[in-house]
Parts: C-alpha cells; sequence; structure tokens
C-alpha cells in the first residue's frame, strides 16, 4: 500500500461517513481557549476531537496559545516565542476569562496529549507569519511520536511552508491548509506553486458551498469556526467532512 493510500485509510477510519464536531481550541464559549479544561470539557461534551494552535517557546517547546503574544489571554505581556516554558507557566491563562479559572496555565503540547489520551482526534494547528521558521515543525513531530499519535492527529496552518516543512519531517501525518476568502498573502496561490500534496482542507465555512464542495472533492473539508446551528446542518448535508466550533454541545444536537 502506497503512502497517501496509507494517509486515506487513516482518514476513512476518522471520518466512518459522519460529519465530525471538533473543539475549536477546546469548548470555548464555556472554558478558556487552548487549556486543558476547555480540551476536558469538549470531550466530556461529545466532540469527536479538538483542535488546538501550538508554538515554540523561546527554549524549544510546544505550547498550546493562540496569538502570537500572550497579552489578550494571559495576565502577561510579551511574544510567545521570546519567553522560555518556564516564563510562560508563570503566566495565569484562566483569570481574563472569569475568576473560576484563576491559576490555570497554557499547556504544552505533552501536557495535552497526556491528558486526553490516544483516543480523540487531534487537529494541530501550527502557528506561523514568516517564511522563515523558528524549528516549530520539528517541536511538533517530536511530540507527536513521543506520544505515539501520528495515527490520531492532523496538522495544519495558514503558512503552507510550515505545512511542507511538517510533511518533509513526518510525512505520515495527515496535513490541512488553513484559508478564509480575505487573506493578506495568496497562500492559495502559493499552495499551487509549491505543489504540495495534502490530504484536507480548513476552509472559513463562509467560503463552502455545492461548487467548492464539487471541485475539492478529493479532499476532506473540515471547515471552521461553525457557531449558528443552520450553518451546521447546511455544511452537514453539503457533505463537510468535519465541524470545528467554539460549543461543540450545540454543534452535536444540530447535526446529530
Amino acid at each position: 500500500m502506497r503512502e497517501g493510500e496509507i494517509k486515506q485509510g487513516l482518514l476513512d477510519s476518522w471520518y466512518q461517513g459522519r460529519t465530525l464536531v471538533i473543539g475549536h481550541a477546546g469548548s470555548t464559549v464555556y472554558t478558556p481557549a487552548n487549556t486543558l479544561p476547555a480540551f476536558e470539557l469538549a470531550l466530556a461534551q461529545g466532540a469527536d476531537g479538538i483542535e488546538l494552535d501550538v508554538q515554540r517557546s523561546k527554549d524549544g517547546y510546544a505550547v498550546s496559545i493562540h496569538d502570537f503574544t500572550v497579552d489578550r489571554t494571559t495576565d502577561g505581556s510579551g511574544r510567545v516565542a521570546d519567553m522560555t516554558l518556564a516564563q510562560l507557566k508563570e503566566l495565569d491563562a484562566g483569570i481574563k476569562f472569569g475568576e473560576k479559572f484563576r491559576g490555570v496555565r497554557i499547556p504544552t503540547l505533552d501536557e495535552v496529549f497526556e491528558t486526553i489520551g490516544k483516543q480523540p482526534i487531534v487537529n494541530v494547528e501550527i502557528k506561523s507569519d514568516s517564511p522563515d521558521t523558528d524549528g516549530v515543525e520539528r517541536v511538533v513531530a517530536d511530540v507527536i511520536q513521543r506520544h505515539d499519535m501520528a495515527s490520531r492527529v492532523i496538522v495544519s496552518s495558514f503558512n503552507p511552508l510550515t505545512l511542507q516543512r511538517f510533511r518533509a519531517i513526518l510525512p505520515d501525518v495527515p496535513i490541512g491548509f488553513l484559508f478564509s476568502a480575505n487573506m493578506k498573502i495568496d497562500t492559495v496561490g502559493l499552495m499551487q506553486q509549491l505543489d504540495l500534496p495534502h490530504e484536507a482542507k480548513h476552509p472559513h465555512y463562509e467560503v463552502i458551498d455545492a461548487d467548492y464542495m464539487a471541485l475539492n472533492s478529493a479532499y476532506r473539508i473540515n471547515a471552521w469556526t461553525v457557531n449558528d446551528v443552520a450553518e451546521a446542518v447546511r455544511l452537514r448535508d453539503l457533505g463537510v467532512d468535519a465541524i470545528i466550533t467554539d460549543v461543540p454541545d450545540v454543534m452535536l444536537k444540530a447535526i446529530r
């Protein structure tokens, strides 16, 4: 069996002809995004898996946080890439969401895998806004291998060069190309220029219609970020493979 057929068989085993519900940074209407409580709640609500954002700390750890700075989601300030893991762990990643979550910390990707186990599907989005790399692709690949998660992970990014680098390091893990209608850079054109094989497309849900599905029938289509019930039903009926959502409990009721 060829490499592409192996990955396709893996994806078939995930989807099984149904639309999956993936918790966007966990279950983030109820809990602080990209934290262990958010991931645990999404799975407790019945989500098929979780999506999380990963960056590299200054000293080479894969950490789960969305923004390139810690300012919005923690009580600290500064760029994630300029801070060591010890510095990041000093920050409170829950207090801005509410007093109930005081003391919640930024988790490492290792901690996420240790917490959720091997059953859920994990969409690891690598955050990168540069044509160059700080080594985040290697760090993520090492964590996936260390926890034997290659059969439960899909790696996505808005940055085609990031996907290209990751694919070269860990070719047996499926990858997904993230994009929306109003990208500042023509990343769709760059993906075509790179001629990079990929198994999934992760478009913003607003670009998806019947024509889009027909044109991209060779790919798994995982839509983000879907929080409206009517949109979820529309996407399911179009044959979208997964819905990435802030409210897994609501979406599960809508489409199952």
